[in-house]
């Protein structure tokens, strides 16, 4: 049977939930912000422990507004991984501001904290860091953290992947002067369209993004600021409350489904021909992304496909070799750990729901190919 790289679809009985919230939403009348947005805020808040969260309409958007609120424009620069989704460079780009590319390390593919301090030293006008938790694994937080405190830049960070994530025993997205989260359909989280928040423990940015979100108006047609329309529907606040429920159970269950992966790879003699991500702390697992052999990986995606199984590659492009980043001068062999990653990545299912017969039919598969 086919098998896919994600079925949002499998859980009838959260559905019959979410399909309840939508109603409830419906008939109140109440669809942009509040009381449904209100008890999302702080439910996150508990869940995360952080002080407080702001709801968004993206995660692009969550990442958009602190930019906004620092101030950061034409001739400032911001340092981040020249390899992860678009969003993360494109929001910078969106300011006017010089997007700063640096290398990943080698083990979790999120930012390298020594290329980190070495941009800053080159940076003539450094104004934040933007370090991505890719996968749902953490970067170096205390590092980073460090380096930035070196340089005196804050640092934003993209959890759009980490939901569930844990640090030390820590929520990922709290260390930082705030975090961006995403909650498009294909996320850990994910709600019924297009969504995101963003958390901080600062009272004073806190507000200033609240302004932000909502054109920057402080009363009824009063616009202290110039702002965007970041607002989350109160139907996409109401599904994501369901979602929120069930997290841990969902972290648990992409886990044990990580675990499973191991276990078949090694009982199929394939850990030589693929690296099977590291585990960490608490790995979320967005993405169950292997590192198989450069000049076969395009093979076994089209053996896959072949076989019905889901697969797919992030990401085949980094930030330094995208067209609208030309202009910028970086060039590939600066980067070596994301050129090797972007020949090398395949990304397997890993949703919650899917199957152990169904994970023995993917890891089959590609055995079958290596043979």
């Amino acid at each position: 049977m086919p098998v896919p790289l994600i079925d949002l679809t499998r859980d009838k009985a959260q559905l019959a939930e979410v399909e309840a919230a939508v109603v409830r939403v419906v008939r109140s009348g109440q669809y942009i912000l509040g009381p449904e947005v209100e008890n999302f805020e702080r439910e996150l808040q508990e869940y995360l422990g952080c002080k407080h969260a702001l709801s968004m309409s993206s995660g692009t958007d969550a990442l958009l507004a602190p930019l906004m609120a620092l101030g950061i424009g034409p001739g400032d620069e911001v340092v981040m991984p020249t390899y992860s989704f678009f969003a993360t460079a494109g929001v910078v780009a969106r300011v006017g501001a010089k997007p700063v590319f640096v290398d990943v390390e080698p083990t979790f593919l999120c930012i390298d904290p020594a290329r980190l301090e070495e941009a800053l030293k080159k940076c003539a006008r450094p104004k934040a860091v933007m370090a991505v938790h890719l996968f749902g694994a953490s970067f170096d937080v205390d590092t980073v953290l460090a380096i930035c405190r070196k340089f005196s830049v804050p640092l934003i960070e993209d959890a759009a992947q980490a939901i569930g994530t844990k640090r030390k025993g820590r929520m990922a997205g709290s260390d930082g002067l705030c975090a961006g989260w995403s909650t498009f359909p294909t996320k850990n989280m994910g709600g019924i369209g297009d969504g995101g928040f963003l958390t901080t423990n600062d009272d004073q940015f806190f507000a200033l993004c609240k302004l932000l979100r909502n054109h920057g108006q402080a009363e009824l047609y009063k616009h202290n600021i110039v702002g965007g329309n970041f607002r989350m529907d109160a139907v996409q606040a109401a599904a994501l409350r369901v979602k929120l429920r069930t997290m841990e159970k969902v972290t648990a269950q992409r886990r044990e489904n990580a675990a499973r992966y191991r276990k078949l790879f090694a009982d199929a003699k394939l850990t030589e021909w693929a690296q099977l991500p590291t585990d960490q702390d608490r790995h979320a697992y967005h993405q169950f992304v292997l590192r198989v052999p450069a000049g076969k990986r395009d093979a076994a995606i089209a053996h896959l496909r072949q076989q019905g199984i889901g697969c797919a590659v992030y990401y085949p492009i980094p930030f330094h070799r995208q067209p609208c980043f030309q202009g910028l001068g970086f060039a590939a062999q600066d980067f070596p750990v994301a050129e090797k990653a972007a020949a090398e990545a395949l990304a397997l299912p890993i949703f919650q729901g899917l199957t152990e017969a169904e994970q023995i039919d993917v890891v089959g598969a590609l055995a079958q190919f290596v043979r």
